[in-house]
């Protein structure tokens, strides 16, 4: 008859400890536990959804409550599952062996009601058995009212946990129960369970096809049930990879996989037809975004090094193959900026007014991105100068007769020098050492000029603190273990001692630093801004400078930078 068909997942749920599938360390100490009579009285089952939680619960009633089929036996961890308490246990009727839905029945007086029936003797079983599932959905108020309880049961009590947020679940009681971690369940594990349940179910079916459902199931034994219950529907009682891949959806993976290897390959026309085709057939732009994340991190894995058989990713063969390319021609690090680009602008897709455009921005971005250069190599460019310039700050800039003249045409100013941040520059172990190690070469080096002791303080690690330093102080007086400023408002409360740390660090001798209320000489930002507007005051007065003002009515100077490879550097920035 149609109505007695019973799902696969509850067909073949074990009874039995022996009978779970991947959980060997679990089996072992309750299997020991019941044989030395060494019992707790609450257990603690944590895991993913589908991995056996609530089938170890009842098997332990079951196997607590076992009379045997003559009706003489202990607590076993095997029970016969024909005595009269296995069978009312299984038909979920047993009056001793109370289930509680955590989820459901979250308050206080949920748990006082279960705690006044603890008190009372089993009605015809051994022991009264407690079963909470998702416990750490209980309040805190709940969980107080059966600490207690958890602590100090009567003898007739025994309790179950489940939960899937292991985390969640307060430290207290955690100390209280005896914890046990099921264990996703490897898929070659999972496909054999699967063969065997075709057997038994008189089933053909392709081993490929099981392997994908086993994979597909993540580890979940009653996903993997569900899933195979689904694929012998859709077959008609048979098991195939092609029904199983389109069942599954994998058949949109290849049009993922065109998508993201156009995104990579820098074809922003082919993009854009790959993502209509898929908003065409109804995808979700959060969606597709969300799968190109997935795959990206596949791939990334194979670049590190990861094995394709451990991926443990539902892809046929051939879709593997892909990925395993897509791996070889894209490094981890363009790998990484892809995953950061896809990231966020997974979060500009919910919360633009229009999901499919905001989608293909994101998507176009990843393609105009996909050769720049990683970021180890732009490091490369910049310290080998190869037409781009690191962003550089001196404190007061060496007069060169030779000087180019930087214009903004549009009556507009460069932006001058940053602030240097607030906080404690950052020195640490490394730093003071490799100063330390440096004194020991030079000793007695000991700047006499303002600007130079700065610099030394840039050279070797301290440029927070010299930032400081050319943007806020005033110099009052400079000597050898002796200097004396007038600090601007905004500097750390702290900056003398900060100073006097490391400059001893760097010459190797005691510095007294003071702050005065001397009005002191201008910061070293100040001079630098001074020599420039000197030196652009000098140019505009040269005859090729006037004749280049008077061709571009309402031009200015605004820059003057040394010539040479430094002009060079400065070109290739812009």
């Amino acid at each position: 008859m149609q109505g007695t068909y019973r799902v696969l997942a509850r067909t073949y749920r074990p009874g039995k400890l022996s009978e779970l599938i991947g959980q060997e360390a679990l089996v072992r100490t309750v299997t020991n536990a019941f044989k030395t009579g060494r019992i707790a009285h609450a257990f603690l089952l944590s895991g993913i959804r589908g991995v056996g939680k609530t089938t170890t619960a009842r098997i332990l009633a079951k196997g607590l409550n076992c009379t045997g089929p003559d009706g003489k036996g202990g607590p076993t961890p095997e029970p016969c599952g024909v005595c009269p308490s296995c069978v009312a246990i299984a038909e979920d009727r047993a009056l001793d062996v109370v289930e509680m839905d955590a989820a459901s029945q979250t308050g206080k007086a949920d748990v006082l009601d279960l705690v006044q029936g603890i008190q009372l003797a089993p009605a015809a079983a051994r022991f009264k058995v407690y079963i909470l599932d998702e416990v750490h959905m209980l309040s805190e108020k709940a969980w107080n009212a059966l600490l207690k309880t958890i602590e100090e049961p009567p003898p007739h009590a025994k309790f179950v946990f489940a939960t899937t947020e292991i985390r969640k679940v307060p430290l207290t009681v955690l100390s209280r129960c005896q914890r046990f971690e099921l264990r996703r369940v490897d898929p070659g594990r999972l496909a054999a369970h699967l063969a065997e349940v075709c057997r038994k179910e008189a089933v053909e079916a392709e081993p490929a096809a099981l392997d994908l459902l086993a994979t597909a199931a993540e580890g979940s034994v009653r996903d993997a049930l569900s899933l195979l219950d689904q694929a012998i529907a859709v077959g008609e009682g048979r098991v195939e990879l092609a029904l199983v891949q389109e069942m599954l959806g994998l058949a949109d993976k290849g049009r993922l996989f065109d998508l993201l290897e156009a995104a990579t390959g820098r074809e922003p026309g082919l993009v854009l037809d790959r993502f209509g085709e898929l908003h065409a057939l109804g995808a979700d732009p959060r969606m597709v975004l969300q799968d190109l994340l997935h795959l990206v991190h596949l791939a990334s894995r194979l670049a590190a090094g990861v094995p394709v058989e451990r991926l443990g990713e539902p892809l046929p063969g051939p879709l593997l193959e892909r990925l395993a390319s897509l791996a070889r021609a894209s490094d981890l690090p363009r790998l990484a900026r892809a995953w950061q680009v896809l990231l966020k602008g997974l979060d500009e897709v919910r919360t633009a007014p229009d999901a499919a455009a905001a989608a293909e921005m994101v998507l176009l971005r990843l393609s105009c991105l996909a050769d720049l250069p990683p970021p180890a190599e732009l490091a490369r460019l910049l310290r080998a100068g190869a037409g781009v310039a690191a962003p550089s700050f001196s404190a007061v800039p060496a007069a060169r007769p030779e000087a180019s003249a930087a214009f903004d045409l549009g009556g507009g100013r460069t932006p001058r020098a940053r602030e240097a941040p607030a906080g404690r520059p950052p020195g640490g172990a490394a730093a003071r050492a490799a100063a330390a190690e440096a004194v020991a070469e030079r000793p007695g080096e000991v700047p006499t000029r303002f600007a130079d002791l700065v610099a030394l303080l840039r050279e070797r690690g301290f440029a927070p603190l010299a930032g400081w330093l050319v943007e806020g102080v005033h110099l009052v007086r400079l000597e050898p273990g002796l200097l004396e400023f007038r600090a601007r408002p905004g500097l750390p409360r702290d900056l003398p001692g900060q100073l006097a740390e490391a400059l001893r660090t760097l010459t190797g001798r005691r510095w007294m630093v003071a702050l005065s209320e001397a009005p002191g000489e201008p910061t070293l930002a100040e001079q630098a801004e001074a020599a420039r507007a000197r030196r652009i005051a000098e140019l505009a007065r040269t005859a090729p400078i006037k004749e280049l003002l008077e061709l571009f009515p309402g031009a200015e100077i605004v820059d003057v930078r040394p010539a040479g490879r430094g002009a060079t550097q400065e070109e290739g920035r812009g």
